[in-house]
């Protein structure tokens, strides 16, 4: 401990002036508490599936607060200023919050999102009877962030054109192959084609008319599945060879 004397002054002034620095000495600096609270966080991410994906979430408070991220899709908690995802899967895409607290205040809360891209997935392809003069409708649904862009195409892999009769209606997440007055020349193979900037996927499937013979294989009435009829027409082919 260092005393400072004040030169000059009388010794009555002396004395005073030592008591009052060890007064100060031995007094501790009392800082009010400070709710804690989120400074820095990270923005948004969009990020493409495989990616790793950090975040952060900086805070401050007295005292020294607690910082946890909940994911609102599982409940799951993870400790710390930072959240590591390593490999993110596209079931992970969501929002993540940051949570801070002292028990000074109710805790801070932010929240970020992250987008997780992928390419599409055909998940919906079946085959369908027609009935000549009727309406019929082909399906093709896809699962793809960024959202998928729809082509179809005939046997000939030639764009499937519009026309009096046939119309395609693009959805959010499916393509509708429309007709509203069924020929002869619908009937057949059709193929949708689903891509994004990341890539693409197509599946095929049949318009037939029930009781039809495709490659000397009936339709039976449409109750036969598309698995199940190509694999028929594919040994029908094998025979023939």
């Amino acid at each position: 401990m260092h005393l400072k004397y004040i030169v000059g002054q009388p010794a009555g002034q002396n004395h005073l002036t030592k008591h009052w620095l060890l007064s100060a000495a031995r007094t501790k600096i009392i800082t009010p508490p400070m709710p804690a609270r989120i400074v820095n966080i990270s923005q948004d991410k969009s990020v493409n599936e495989g990616d790793d994906v950090n975040f952060f979430c900086l805070a401050v408070g007295r005292p020294e607060p607690t910082v946890t991220w909940k994911d609102f899709k599982y409940g799951l908690m993870s400790e710390g200023e930072f959240l590591e995802i390593t490999e993110i899967k596209r079931h992970q895409a969501e929002e993540f919050e940051c949570i801070t607290n002292n028990g000074v205040a109710p805790p801070d809360t932010r929240r970020v999102k992250v987008t997780v891209n992928y390419p599409p997935v055909i998940t919906e392809v079946k085959n369908m009877p027609a009935q000549l003069g009727k309406t019929a409708i082909l399906r093709c649904e896809a699962m793809a962030v960024p959202t998928a862009s729809f082509e179809w195409y005939r046997d000939d892999r030639r764009p499937v054109e519009s026309d009096n009769t046939l119309k395609i209606k693009n959805e959010k997440t499916r393509s509708l192959l429309l007709f509203t007055n069924v020929t002869e020349k619908h009937f057949g193979n059709y193929t949708c084609f689903a891509s994004n900037r990341l890539g693409a996927s197509n599946a095929s499937m049949l318009l037939f008319r029930p009781g039809a013979v495709y490659g000397g294989v009936a339709s039976l009435n449409g109750r036969l599945s598309g698995v199940g009829l190509w694999f028929c027409l594919s040994i029908s082919v094998l025979m023939k060879v």
